[in-house]
């Protein structure tokens, strides 16, 4: 029997105020884009940062109501750089119009690229939702310090959800730009070959063990005490390993069944994201020495 483990307090109460200039501390304005779904919760937050000079982190989904958003926030203000966490569509779409609009330089973790090599007859479940063809002006490298309007922010490479997600850190603040690595209304989806688990869980310590508190995320609203979050996260995906092992050991032999059991009366999208993760769960385990996975023409087959 899995041990029990503490659920994550998400907190869906988030109210975005889509469109609107939502100031989140001195020099940081969120302004969140009218793209809702099961997959971005209220909509994918963009991020003006510095007062008289700016960058724009994650501009969004390609929205004219939110190009428009975005411009009146800007007021006419020099954007100095684009940012971006990392090269998801939701995020990443409207970067080069943006780019061309304020005639400013993208800046992000290096073009969309996967965790691992795609298998024989292997598709990316959401290969639609990359940016493939995005390349950056500058790639950001972890641990440099980059201009962000008349601010700095501290890039910190933290692949799992996707192998070039960068979360930034705000100097002299004790905040984090955590884009889709550590939100608050939700677990991250983790989707291999897109990202990797054990990536992923590896970035959670690394975060965890730096000094920001308050997470500031690209969907939903801040987490005050980021840190503590965070560890509810790691301990939630461990017991998921630890759920996805022990129901493989009473005899689920593929992912559809490992779903079934940890998740038995959930709506479809949330068992098709389920099945998302727990492959990479599988993954995980199988890379530990803990499964052992025979992959063919007709699925997965699992056993302990």
């Amino acid at each position: 029997m899995t041990r029990p483990a503490p659920s994550p307090a998400y907190d869906k109460t988030f109210a975005p105020q889509t469109g609107q200039p939502i100031s989140v501390a001195p020099g940081l304005v969120r302004i969140t884009a009218p793209n809702a779904s099961p997959y971005t919760f209220t909509g994918t937050n963009s991020f003006l940062i510095g007062r008289e000079r700016l960058a724009l982190v994650d501009p969004g989904p390609e929205d004219e109501a939110h190009v428009a958003a975005l411009t009146a926030a800007i007021a006419g203000r020099p954007v100095e750089a684009i940012i971006l966490t990392h090269t998801h569509r939701d995020h990443s779409a409207l970067a080069r119009r943006m780019a061309g609009l304020l005639a400013a330089p993208l800046w992000f973790g290096g073009p969309h690229r996967l965790a691992r090599p795609l298998r024989r007859f292997e598709r990316n479940p959401i290969r639609k939702s990359c940016d493939w063809d995005l390349v950056p002006d500058r790639t950001l490298f972890d641990g440099e310090t980059i201009p962000a309007g008349d601010s700095t922010l501290t890039v910190h490479a933290t692949p799992g959800h996707c192998a070039n997600h960068l979360a930034f850190g705000l100097t002299g603040t004790d905040i984090l730009l955590s884009g889709d690595h550590i939100m608050g209304w939700n677990s991250t989806l983790v989707s291999v070959p897109d990202g990797s688990m054990a990536d992923y869980l590896a970035s959670l310590e690394k975060v965890i063990a730096l000094s920001y508190r308050l997470y500031v995320p690209a969907h939903g609203g801040p987490i005050a005490d980021g840190p503590a979050y965070a560890k509810t996260l790691l301990a939630h995906r461990q017991w998921r390993n630890e759920q996805t092992l022990a129901a493989v050991k009473s005899g689920a032999r593929s992912i559809g069944a490992v779903v079934k059991s940890i998740y038995p009366a959930q709506s479809l999208i949330v068992r098709r994201a389920a099945a998302m993760t727990i492959t990479a769960h599988v993954e995980y385990l199988e890379a530990q020495g803990l499964l052992q996975v025979r992959r063919g023409w007709f699925g997965t087959r699992l056993a302990a």
